[in-house]
């Protein structure tokens, strides 16, 4: 398959994260649509890696995929914390600043 196969589908992955964090009101839906975003970055990285013929590509991915699991991490986390103190996850009720 060429190269463009590949980076049209990272480019309309990208896209559909890109307007799900835009528009999305829940916690859970933003932290899968960067998700979503990471991973479209990896699949254009791997596609010029292997179109490339070089190696380094696949380290960045696993570079990228270490970080993303500590976002991930560290995200539901903050979550669950909110929606305890909260009882909600939905952005627009959430103020962190008055209490």
């Amino acid at each position: 398959m060429p190269v463009s196969a590949f980076l049209v589908l990272a480019g309309v992955l990208f896209a559909i994260g890109a307007v799900g964090v835009l528009i999305s009101r829940n916690i859970i839906v933003l932290f899968m649509c960067v998700e979503l975003m990471l991973n479209s970055a990896n699949l254009a990285l791997i596609a010029f890696s292997r179109a490339l013929h070089v190696v380094d590509g696949h380290a960045f991915v696993f570079l990228v995929l270490t970080v993303a699991a500590a976002e991930v991490a560290v995200g539901l986390a903050m979550v669950i914390t909110i929606f305890r103190n909260r009882e909600t996850i939905n952005i627009d009720r959430i103020s962190i600043l008055k209490w």
